[in-house]
Order: structure tokens, then sequence, then C-alpha cells
């Protein structure tokens, strides 16, 4: 069981191997191995090192037999529990033999987070159409990582939150054509969503009384009905339900308004209708430093938030902001979990930081 002081290392997945999964671990090492929280990869050893030889990383690789060994190894050398490929990488070309070997590492991870031997999960992007021609049946990362933290047969609820410094979004529908989200949406589901966002905004994060903003889903939240009755008639029966619940929330709100500055600092987080209504001011905001994480779930998953890059991949171009940000945010999240002592803000979008909250939260 980890601790405030000292956390079980940080898992992290192989994720697509052509794409930059390997030089983001490969660069993090070198600018985390000094820190206290150690990570180590379930990944290819040989990988690895060949791709440290191709981009001119001074990166040593020390093959791990448990996590438990990660730390000691971690100063000296990035720590890999080995996961081998069935065919050598070629950096941008996609190889369908090597699926199982990345599903692998996810199931790995979970499994290591789940009984505690990892303190968290940090997952390299993976690319979702090569895993399902493999029969991989989910559409990506979130949805398998809930069948794996799922219990008695039932995949466990969760949510996708994006954050960076000054903006948290939750997407209520995810990966699915517009016209499509705009058929699954329901008051049910924005609730659920907001219901778990808020549970882990006071869980994982220390907010004592998180405030949501929920999107409206047409031009102005409808305009009373002349730009769409959805509004009415789905979004705001969830707004009134979540503070039924107890919980702080506002809206349907103007999309068009509700992600500039001063907005911004009115709440914690936005609950968004669909994929690029959340994604699109966050992208926007931080491009580079923005973290995928999973809530919901038995143990801490984040993820860099972007894809495989797969045009880059190989050159030694890729910039590991985000990967390091994800990292942190683990290590941040993890540690608030397993202690009940760290102090709780009030709010996380304005006024002073509590001591021991993470520059992420806000």
């Amino acid at each position: 069981m980890s601790t405030a002081a000292t956390l079980a290392p940080v898992a992290v997945t192989m994720g697509e191997p052509a794409g930059i999964g390997g030089e983001l671990t490969l660069k993090a090492w070198l600018a985390r191995r000094g820190a206290r929280d150690a990570f180590f990869a379930i990944d290819d050893p040989d990988r690895l090192r060949r791709l440290a030889r191709r981009l001119a990383l001074d990166v040593p690789v020390a093959e791990i037999d448990a996590p438990a060994a990660a730390a000691a190894a971690f100063g000296n050398a990035l720590p890999v529990l080995p996961q081998k490929l069935a065919t050598p990488e070629r950096p941008g070309q996609l190889d369908v033999r090597n699926a199982p070997a990345v599903i692998a590492s996810i199931e790995r991870a979970a499994r290591f987070a789940g009984d505690g031997s990892a303190g968290a999960i940090v997952t390299n992007p993976i690319q979702k159409k090569t895993l399902q021609e493999a029969g991989f049946p989910h559409p990506g990362h979130t949805e398998f990582l809930a069948a794996l933290g799922g219990t008695a047969g039932r995949p466990a609820e969760v949510v996708m939150m994006l954050a960076c410094p000054g903006l948290r979004v939750v997407p209520v529908t995810i990966h699915v054509a517009l016209r499509r989200a705009l058929d699954l949406l329901s008051t049910d589901l924005i609730v659920r969503a907001g219901r778990i966002a808020a549970d882990a905004l006071r869980r994982d994060v220390g907010l004592a009384s998180p405030r949501l903003a929920v999107a409206g889903l047409n031009p102005h939240a409808g305009e009373g009905g002349t730009m769409g009755e959805e509004d009415a008639r789905i979004v705001a029966p969830a707004v009134a339900a979540l503070r039924a619940a107890g919980i702080d929330a506002t809206g349907p709100l103007p999309p068009d308004t509700m992600f500039h500055e001063a907005a911004r600092a009115r709440y914690d987080l936005a609950l968004c209708m669909y994929h690029d209504q959340a994604l699109i001011p966050l992208k926007t905001i931080d491009f580079a430093g923005g973290v995928n994480v999973t809530l919901g779930l038995p143990f801490i998953r984040t993820s860099p938030d972007h894809g495989t890059a797969l045009d880059i991949a190989g050159t030694g171009t890729a910039d590991p902001a985000s990967f390091l940000a994800a990292l942190d945010m683990a290590a941040d999240m993890a540690r608030r979990r397993a202690s009940s002592s760290l102090p709780h803000a009030q709010h996380g979008g304005g006024g002073r930081r509590p001591e021991g909250e993470p520059t992420w939260s806000s």
C-alpha cells in the first residue's frame, strides 16, 4: 500500500509500437530519473534499446521481473517489465501482428494497478483501428479499462476527463459520430457523467464542493427553443437532477461563451455534450500539455492527450510535455487517493491553491 510519502511505481504501457510512445517513455525517464516517483514500462526492452540508439538518447534499459524492482533501478536506468513484440517495429508503419502485445501491456498494467503493485497507470497512445483488426472489441482505451476495472462481469462506470492548467472537461458522449452522439444523449447519461465526475473531483483532486458547468447542446443553449428543444427537454432536467443530488451544477450554458478565461474561473469542470465540444477548447488552451484521465476506475489512469503521431515516429521530434504532465497527474491523484489526510480545497477554479494541491488541478 502506497502512502503520501511513498508511492508504488507508475506502470507505463507500450502503446502503438510504430508510433511515438516509446520515444515519449525514453524522454520521460531522462526528465524524471531524479524524481521521487519511479515508473516502469511494460514494453519490449529490445525495442526501447533500438529506439534509444536510433534517436541518440542516453537511456540505459534495465529489465525487471516485478514492479517492486522498479524503484531500485530507476535512478540509473529505465526499468522495463518485458512484453515482447511478435515482430520488430517499423516507425510509422502499422503491423497488426504486434496488436496482442499492445493489448497485453494494458491488461498487465491494469492488473498491477488493481493489486496495488503499481500506484497508477499512464497509457501510451494506441492505434484503435489496428487493434480492432486483431479482434479488439472496444472503441478505445476508456472502454477497455472500464471492462478491466469492472466487477461481477459488469464494466466500471467511467467517464473521460481531459485536463490542463485552467480547464477540465468531460464529454458525455465520446468516440461516436456526431449524428450518433445526438441519438445517444439523454438526461440519465448527463446525470451519470456528472455524478462520476463530481465524486472523482472530491476523492482524487480534493475539491470538497466541485462546481460543474453544464454546456448546452445547441447554439445559445437553444435560445428558448428557437434553436432546438433538446436543451430544455434533455439538458436542463439533468442539471436539476444533479443539483437535487447535492452537486453544484449550473446550466445549460451557451457553449460559445463558457470557455473564455473569466468564465472558466467560475467552475471546476465543464460537462460537455459531445467529443469536440469538450476537446476543442482544451486543445486550444494547451495543445501540448493536456492530459486524458479515466474517472470512475478502481485505479488511477492517465494518458497524454494526443495520438500515435505516426508521421513523426522515429524522428526524435515528439514533444513529451503531455506525457510528463500525465505522469505528474497520475502520481498526484494516486497519492491523494491513498491518503485521507491531505487538505481539501473548496474550489479549484480560482483563489488561493491549498498546500498539497497539484498545479494541474486548477
